[in-house]
């Protein structure tokens, strides 16, 4: 008897042998290779941000509403300090723009980058199973605390400009990438601490104490234009001072940022990422398994 050849769903020519049940098993067998790994990669992500949303806000009384109010806080605290010594910020009239413009992106970075680089370590126990691995756990929690932060920064961004009396004119394409210039930034030196915090413990201490200072070195405060030549050519070089000052030029028309380099701060994060990337790649397994 001759061999019969059929097609089956789109899977490609299956030969079926005398025996009966022979092209079944090998049907199944194919569609155990066809399914793509990205899928059971997707799944482990998502799992792994709704743990992270139950764990993070949704123990604790009021949940997700904190994330609102806690940089709602901060703003109105250093606008009211400040309105009392200045007559009017360095940018527009209103000192809840000036500040939020600069906190909320600043903020992003700090949250985004410290929630990242204790990935691993948050989420240890899970990565004893084979369907999870490092790279899930830092991507579900960059994915998650970065969308949270986009949403909030919308929230409360939006607010000022229906509530308060701000002048300004958003420009949605500036304002994008100043977002993805701290979302990257984040994503990259998280990524290489979430391997330097398991490589060598003291150094989150280290990290701890000397990035202290970049909440008054960022431009949450005042602007580039405002510091002296020689403090101005220093600070150049932080990058997240590139993100306060692309953010603001996308609210205020008047403020041309020239001093400004996305390529400087995505080359950064980019570098760093990968950086991370290839540490993790080489040594990670026996790290974060002694």
């Amino acid at each position: 008897m001759r061999p019969l050849f059929i097609r089956w769903k789109g899977l490609g020519t299956i030969r079926r042998g005398r025996k009966r049940g022979v092209g079944q098993i090998e049907l199944v067998a194919r569609e155990r290779l066809l399914v793509p790994r990205k899928s059971a990669a997707s799944r482990s992500t998502a799992a792994l941000i709704l743990r992270e949303m139950s764990t993070t806000y949704g123990r604790s009384p009021g949940g997700y509403l904190w994330a609102v109010l806690e940089p709602l806080a901060a703003i109105a605290l250093l606008s009211f300090a400040f309105s009392l010594a200045f007559r009017a910020p360095s940018l527009g009239s209103s000192f809840p723009l000036f500040y939020a413009t600069a906190y909320l992106p600043y903020m992003m970075f700090h949250d985004v980058a410290s929630k990242t680089a204790q990935a691993i370590r948050f989420s240890r126990p899970l990565l004893n199973f084979h369907a999870v691995n490092w790279f899930d756990v830092i991507l579900a929690r960059f994915l998650l605390n970065t969308f949270t932060h986009l949403v909030v920064g919308t929230l409360v961004l939006g607010g000022m400009l229906v509530l308060l009396e701000t002048r300004a004119t958003p420009d949605m394409s500036v304002i994008l990438i100043a977002a993805c210039m701290s979302a990257s930034l984040a994503l990259g030196i998280g990524t290489l601490n979430a391997f330097l915090f398991l490589a060598f413990p003291a150094w989150e201490r280290v990290w701890t104490i000397a990035t202290r200072p970049l909440f008054i070195i960022s431009g949450v405060f005042f602007l580039f234009e405002d510091l002296p030549a020689d403090l101005a050519r220093f600070l150049w070089f932080n990058p997240l001072f590139h993100v306060t000052g692309q953010m603001r030029s996308g609210f205020y028309a008047i403020y041309d940022a020239t001093y400004v380099s996305a390529g400087f701060t995505f080359g950064i994060g980019i570098g760093t990422f990968l950086l991370g990337l290839l540490l993790l790649a080489r040594h990670g397994d026996g790290i974060i398994h002694k």
